[in-house]
């Protein structure tokens, strides 16, 4: 899994966050997704990279601009992830 960090240019409120993650969600394949318009950050969790091409103009098509995309690798942290080797 993948977690990618995308800094998002022109959301103002709850609603804009709200319509940004719909947006994300039906062009893409998402586990998670979280944005913030006081952070001007969206955080995306999925099982395989978006390209960040496509990701960006999904993110315009939706009236915002995406300034920059980091991906890392994902892993879910549970209670007993400390003992698994």
């Amino acid at each position: 899994m993948v977690k990618m960090i995308v800094d998002i240019e022109g959301m103002a409120c709850g609603m804009c966050e709200a319509h940004l993650n719909e947006a994300v969600r039906n062009a893409f394949q998402v586990k998670k997704m979280t944005s913030s318009h006081t952070k001007k950050q969206a955080v995306i969790i999925a099982e395989k990279d978006i390209p960040e091409q496509e990701l960006k103009n999904v993110v315009a098509k939706a009236g915002y601009d995406a300034v920059s995309v980091s991906s890392e690798p994902y892993g879910k942290k549970g209670l007993f992830s400390s003992f698994r080797r």
